[in-house]
């Protein structure tokens, strides 16, 4: 007597069962929606990275100016 090889893997009906009820574009769906969420997440934090550098390099500039600004006011 011939054993396929669904004679060896158990619960092979349960697991047919389950990958039937699999609604194909749902889960396309949902991992069109995840990658959207995570390319939004990115451009959010690449923005807040992006904002962190303007808001430093402003702040560096206007400390320049003012310690500039007190170094020619000691020499006039």
């Amino acid at each position: 007597m011939a054993v396929t090889w669904t004679d060896r893997v158990p619960e092979v009906e349960r697991i047919t069962s389950q990958a039937r009820e699999v609604r194909f574009w749902r889960t396309v769906l949902s991992a069109l929606a995840g990658v959207l969420f995570g390319l939004g997440w990115l451009t959010a934090k690449g923005f807040a990275v992006l904002w962190l550098a303007v808001v430093w390099t402003a702040t560096a500039v206007r400390l320049g100016w003012q310690e500039a600004r007190r170094g020619a006011a000691g020499t006039g």
